[in-house]
């Protein structure tokens, strides 16, 4: 996908290019005619207050004007026109690179459907979440009133204050974020965060690249790091062992790392995984995560749609709630177990959720279903055989 996006790229690239080529060379022609319309026109000026007849000489520069003005439009035309051509050749990349009808993989009626404004509500309110997740809280709003949303104010807030913390941490500001663990301090190391602890450690970090004139202030600030002393001893030590070197500069001794700008990154990143988690968001807003698979999926469904037209069998697929085939996102796309039952081989799903039996060995319902014999069921396992009804469905 990249490989094609960087194709399209090059051909944007070189329109971009031409455009500002032609707008350098337009403006200079432009320039230049008007000078020598202007010097033109003073010497006619000047002959018409003498009051003496248009010369030859006069008459020869005129026509000679007049054929260098319709030479330069001609000139900016026939650019202008060899632009188009390469503003054209980015149209042919485009559908030379990619597939123009996407909507083929999706059938109508899917859209048509009596749940159709509700599905519509649905999406419009991943818009809106992935707007205000990304600190685009205006467009959010605009787009909440445009729509007729109802957005709830706790449903914004944890986005607004968020994104408030992250906004100060981007200007390299560290007093929201600290407050802020600091009140959530036991429900952080719940999750065996080490967020307060990075905050700290980047206040204390700043505080060394000010340099001896913050040695004392450094040294008071470092009380800080009694809480977490048992789990992050050897990152303490290193701090307080730079201290020796503050008189020569941190950034010419061995703790020069300590300044690398990447920490701020870091810290950014650390807060949101790690807020989203508190607030029960996800670090990735489900617009991006739907965005990001289809990505990876869609080159796949099409190349199925294209081979079950060609073998004509197109009632295989009835597009709505189900795949031709299983398709691989990868792992960064888990996020709930999956039991495959090892009778029937296929993965468990609502209507045929997994069944612990009494044994303690777990099946699918279909698979169950299959085993029964004579109102009993022997576990395929172990011999034991139970009633069907003592079966319990399982929730991973």
């Amino acid at each position: 996908m990249m490989e094609l996006c960087a194709c399209v790229e090059r051909e944007l690239d070189k329109v971009l290019h031409k455009f500002l080529s032609y707008e350098q060379h337009c403006e200079q022609s432009l320039e230049e005619l008007l000078c020598y319309v202007s010097q033109l026109r003073q010497e006619l000026s000047s002959a018409a207050l003498q009051g003496s007849p248009l010369s030859a000489t006069l008459s020869l520069v005129m026509a000679q004007c007049c054929r260098k003005i319709k030479d330069t439009v001609q000139k900016l035309a026939s650019d202008h026109k060899d632009i188009h051509s390469s503003v054209s050749r980015v149209g042919k990349a485009i559908d030379r690179n990619f597939d123009a009808e996407l909507c083929s993989v999706v059938s109508d009626p899917v859209w048509e459907s009596r749940e159709k404004q509700q599905q519509q509500q649905i999406l419009q309110m991943a818009i809106v979440e992935h707007l205000y997740q990304q600190g685009m809280l205006n467009v959010a709003e605009e787009l909440s009133q445009e729509s007729a949303l109802n957005v709830d104010l706790d449903f914004k807030q944890p986005f607004l204050e968020l994104n408030r913390i992250l906004e100060a941490l981007h200007e390299q500001d560290l007093c929201p974020a600290l407050d802020w663990a600091i009140s959530n301090r036991q429900r952080l190391l719940e999750l065996n965060s080490s967020l307060e602890f990075k905050l700290h450690r980047l206040h204390f970090i700043r505080l060394l690249a000010g340099g001896p004139d913050k040695q004392l202030e450094a040294l008071s600030y470092a009380r800080h790091f009694q809480p977490f002393a048992r789990l992050h001893q050897r990152e303490i030590q290193v701090m307080m062992g730079s201290l020796v070197y503050l008189p020569l500069g941190i950034e010419n001794s061995p703790y020069c790392h300590l300044l690398d700008a990447r920490h701020w990154t870091e810290i950014c990143e650390t807060f949101t995984r790690d807020a989203c988690a508190l607030l029960g968001l996800s670090v990735e807003s489900p617009l991006s995560v739907s965005f990001a698979s289809g990505c990876v999926a869609l080159p796949v469904l099409m190349n199925i749609k294209a081979v079950i037209e060609q073998r004509q069998c197109t009632g295989v697929w009835s597009h709505k709630d189900e795949l031709p085939i299983e398709i691989e996102l990868g792992m960064k796309c888990w996020y709930h177990s999956v039991f495959a039952c090892p009778i029937l081989r296929q993965q468990t799903t609502d209507s045929n959720p997994p069944i612990k039996l009494i044994c303690g060995h777990v099946i699918s319902r279909d698979a169950l279903n299959k085993l029964i014999n004579g109102g009993k069921l022997k576990c395929p396992y172990c011999p034991m055989e139970q009633n069907p009804a003592d079966g319990k469905r399982i929730i991973f």
